[in-house]
């Protein structure tokens, strides 16, 4: 059996037609054979899940989902071979525990989720393969080493025991759709005369802009001269054993690869040339990846290719959680999304998958950072057995071999909330603290990905592993610990990655298909909320807490006599309390160098944590997030009788000049005061400055002095583009807070054709309008649930394909709506 990760001129079959399923009891057919007779086979999907099939035959309901790790589940498929002589079976990756059978022999077992096994056969003729996934639950039963400490994320604590996703088994987080099956590609080898495998590939760039790519592979066969061949130079490999072959190529000048907010995500295609024949190894990037600790050690911060980068994103989730799908289609309208909304990094947690090549190339692709999680989180795992170390040796080695070459990974972690879980139960450091993040895979992630950043565990370092003042926090004062906003700046946050989770509520047009039921009223509505296992109150419960804190509204009473309202109030609040955050965290003179929002998806229909919902629509809250991450911008904090500070931002790798305008409206229409400056934003650059120096003169911006009643009650920051006239960036502040009284909405509307299935709706207004809402069906719109003031016009591109935008705009601060149509 091989676990070698290889890249080769083979003929591969990928097996994907002729699966059928069978799920039994457990334990119900010991061997292949047994099956002859047995009825209730279903066609099944491979790659794919047991859930997965069982829900395209109509036998599951992913929104009810029944236990399948009680079940045994056979999958079985014909192996005819017109050619006979020597193959390879390749499983790429089977849930759980699985035991696998070519023609009723036993040939192989799997009892770890994320291993690739291969397995070498010999064929002629009609064969037939079987995979028997055996049931988990009375595994989990099992007792193992004592655990230190019993975390209460998920129902088994027999889950620290055995390696499989924690996806299934945390309550209140995702349905307990059970992870089993084939969930990767199995695949049926033939090799070819001209064969690499065992590759080993890093691309490194030095200050002087010189990359540098090394490889390190066996070639099957003979071969006289083998070349390295890159963005059109080449470099010859030397021997170093009887089938191995080393070499480096320098590239002067090459063109970097930088995250998509600061620069170009460059790729170049590698390859190996031998005796004339190419073998594509793939696309690369030339970056360096180093951390900032900051003058006093204490903080974490990515500086890539020299170049300070705040990260911004999400934590990921799951494309598809019913069958683990790791195919590029359904990845890329996901990251596409993350990319558009000016996200640079996406963290893959322990709680959920590793994701496949796929995931990494299409990060690669649109310069989006991963911060990838070893899957482990929470338990206290069984580090003194030998057999499970070697088996997290051989997952970790199969994880980073399958992504090297991807200038996307950026970070690489031990796992999450360990050493949080350990600490928070009271014990002692030498007792949370452990081998598995500190050597096991430490060591691993230096051999395998020595280009990327290593930390032990999320969060970790700090007074407590915990401490949002030092290393990498998990930030939660601001959200499930009811913090006031002040409070993100107070904790002085160095790098989260995970912060501002919310019980997010999706567009009503996804409420009224998948869940049309009244908020807070139904059972159904209130299972969709994220929780806590364990905990006395929801993520709903600590909305209602901001919405009460921040705008002043009493939630229940407005439930309970407009629930239209409520659900709108609460659309537009999770996202302006992250906006408003973002602002904080993203001035030049915070402590914080990076944030990731819990989470980006949701998993099933409702007001989960994500920013995206489970059907693939973006949230409000999504909205507020792309205005808070936009590469060039402008924020407003609240400075109290140090005014307001005005802070300019462009994180791209080009100066821009702009506009930057100043203005305080009385009635949200009259200008009070203003100024105005023509700006040179260099490169990767972060100013502020005071409200007073556009001015010129003092004016009580923040209504701190209260010197009579308010002069006005909006302050718009606006960069402006001098040539195209185009808004770049707005940022806006209500001194006065939310304001329940509601205002005619006066738009003026206009569409415009850009191409087939694109418009332009340009908006134009009199009088300020908060929280503007597009509902145009079928259309996805560029910008939503925004603020628009008067002064110029704001432009929002539609996509969609139902011929011409129509539908309605409207604005929680009207209680009106104006008609668009062509």
């Amino acid at each position: 059996m091989s676990l070698a990760l290889s890249v080769s001129g083979d003929r591969v079959t990928e097996l994907t037609e002729g699966w059928r399923l069978l799920l039994t009891d457990a334990n119900a057919f010991p061997e292949p054979p047994d099956l002859s007779g047995a009825s209730g086979w279903v066609e099944a999907s491979v790659p794919g899940t047991v859930a997965g099939t069982l829900a395209a035959a109509g036998l599951y309901d992913p929104e009810k989902p029944s236990p399948l790790h009680d079940k045994d589940a056979w999958y079985v498929v014909p192996l005819p071979v017109e050619t006979p002589g020597k193959r390879e079976l390749v499983f790429d990756g089977l849930a759980t525990l699985a035991e696998i059978y070519l023609d009723g022999v036993h040939i192989a077992y799997s009892d770890n989720m994320f291993l690739r096994q291969a397995v070498e056969v010999d064929l002629s003729g009609k064969h037939e393969l079987a995979i028997c996934f055996r049931a988990l639950a009375p595994h989990l039963e099992h007792k193992g080493p004592r655990a230190r400490w019993r975390p209460q994320l998920a129902t088994s604590q027999g889950l620290r025991l055995v390696r499989t996703t924690l996806l299934g088994h945390m309550p209140g987080w995702c349905p307990k759709i059970h992870a089993v099956g084939p969930w990767r590609p199995i695949s049926l080898i033939e090799p070819s005369n001209l064969r690499a495998e065992g590759l080993r590939m890093t691309a490194g760039l030095y200050e002087a802009g010189c990359g540098v790519l090394e490889v390190d592979l066996a070639l099957a066969g003979t071969a006289s001269e083998v070349y390295l061949q890159c963005a059109g130079k080449k470099a010859r490999l030397t021997r170093t054993s009887s089938d191995r072959y080393h070499g480096e190529l320098l590239l002067p000048d090459i063109a970097p690869w930088m995250p998509h907010t600061h620069g170009e995500p460059t790729l170049h295609a590698v390859y190996i040339d031998v005796g004339g024949e190419k073998i594509d190894l793939g696309k690369t990037g030339f970056r360096t990846i180093a951390v900032d600790r900051g003058d006093d050690g204490k903080g974490f911060g990515l500086v890539v290719n020299g170049v300070s980068v705040f990260c911004r994103g999400a934590v990921w989730t799951s494309a598809d959680l019913l069958n683990l799908s790791g195919d590029i289609e359904s990845y890329r309208h996901l990251l596409e999304l993350a990319r558009d909304a000016g996200m640079n990094m996406l963290r893959i947690g322990g709680t959920m998958v590793y994701e496949s090549r796929a995931f990494f190339e299409l990060c690669d692709e649109l310069g989006i950072l991963v911060w990838k999680d070893f899957q482990f989180a929470n338990y206290d795992y069984p580090v003194k057995d030998e057999a499970f170390v070697e088996s997290v040796r051989t997952e970790a080695r199969q994880q980073l071999l399958r992504s090297q070459g991807c200038p996307s990974l950026g970070v690489l972690c031990g796992g999450s909330e360990i050493y949080q879980q350990g600490a928070m139960m009271g014990l002692p450091e030498e007792r949370w603290k452990g081998p598995l993040c500190t050597e096991i895979l430490a060591n691993v992630a230096a051999e395998f990905r020595a280009d990327v950043p290593y930390v032990e565990n999320s969060p970790c370092q700090g007074a407590l592993p915990f401490s949002a003042n030092e290393g990498i926090a998990h930030y939660y004062g601001v959200g499930a610990y009811q913090r006031p906003l002040e409070d993100a700046r107070r904790a002085e946050v160095r790098f989260a990655a995970e912060c501002l989770a919310f019980s997010n509520v999706p567009e009503a047009a996804t409420l009224e298909r998948h869940l049309p039921v009244k908020p807070g009223h139904d059972p159904r509505w209130k299972e969709r909320i994220p929780r806590d296992r364990g905990a006395g109150w929801d993520f709903e419960d600590v909305r209602d807490h901001y919405l009460k804190a921040h705008y002043g509204i009493d939630p229940a009473e407005l439930r309970y006599c407009d629930p239209e309202r409520y659900l709108d109030l609460s659309r537009a609040l999770t996202g302006e309390i992250m906006e408003t955050t973002f602002a904080e965290w993203r001035r030049a003179r915070s402590t914080c160098k990076g944030a990731l929002v819990w989470t980006y998806q949701d998993l099933m229909p409702g007001a989960g944590w994500g920013l995206v919902d489970s059907t693939g629509v973006p949230k409000p809250a999504y909205y507020a997030l792309k205005r808070a991450f936009r590469p060039v911008t402008v924020n407003l904090t609240d400075e109290g009788t140090n005014g307001l500070a005005v802070h300019v931002i462009n994180d791209t790798g080009r100066s821009r000049d702009l506009v930057l305008t100043l203005t305080c409206l009385r009635d949200g229409a009259t200008p009070v005061v203003s100024g105005q400056r023509e700006m040179t934003l260099p490169a990767h650059s972060n100013q502020e400055l005071a409200a007073t120096d556009l001015f010129g003169a003092f004016f009580d911006t923040t209504y701190a002095y209260r010197f009579g009643p308010p002069a006005h009650d909006v302050t718009v920051a606006r960069l402006t583009d001098p040539e195209s006239e185009e808004i770049v960036a707005e940022a806006f502040h209500f001194p006065g807070g939310f304001e329940t009284l509601q205002w005619p909405l006066d738009i003026e509307a206009g569409l415009s054709e850009e191409r087939d299935g694109i418009w332009t709706l340009s908006l134009g207004s009199t009088q300020t309008a908060r929280f503007v809402h597009l509902e145009l069906d079928g259309f996805v719109p560029s910008d939503d649930w925004f603020h628009l003031a008067p002064g110029a016009l704001k432009k929002v591109r539609l996509q969609g394909d139902r011929g011409c935008p129509a539908g309605v705009i409207k604005a929680i601060s009207a209680g009106n709506a104006v008609i668009v149509k062509s």
